[in-house]
């Protein structure tokens, strides 16, 4: 059974300009910071970026939570991200929007008032 985000990874050009990036980001150093791996634990779950692969928009796009989707986005756009798509009220109050970080990821924020994490099993 699926319980939920726990882990989305990231290539990167410049391993160690990413985790500098996303350090900035999320506001907090990672716990991990291998020549292989860069892990960031953020609210329970996992950012990680590896340093191989195409960095681009292929696959899924990950949500990450935010009490201010456009505050975030002008907060990212000012560390370096573009704007993919602007916030958008998707109905009931909840809010997304997606940027690209430096290496051309699509970086998706999420602001859900309805979402209680402490009520999610």
């Amino acid at each position: 059974m699926i319980q939920g985000l726990r882990t989305v990874i990231y290539p990167v050009t410049a391993l160690a300009d990413g985790a500098a990036w996303y350090a900035q980001v999320l506001g907090k150093a990672p716990y991990f910071d291998q020549p292989f791996y860069v892990g960031f634990e953020v609210g329970g779950f996992e950012l990680g970026l590896v340093p191989d692969g195409d960095p681009g928009s292929a696959g899924a796009t990950a949500y990450w939570g935010t009490a201010d989707a456009k505050a975030e986005v002008a907060r990212l756009v000012a560390l370096g991200a573009t704007v993919e798509s602007d916030v958008t009220d998707v109905g009931e109050g909840i809010k997304v929007a997606t940027v690209r970080d430096p290496y051309g990821n699509l970086f998706g924020i999420i602001e859900n008032p309805h979402f209680d994490r402490n009520k999610v099993g």
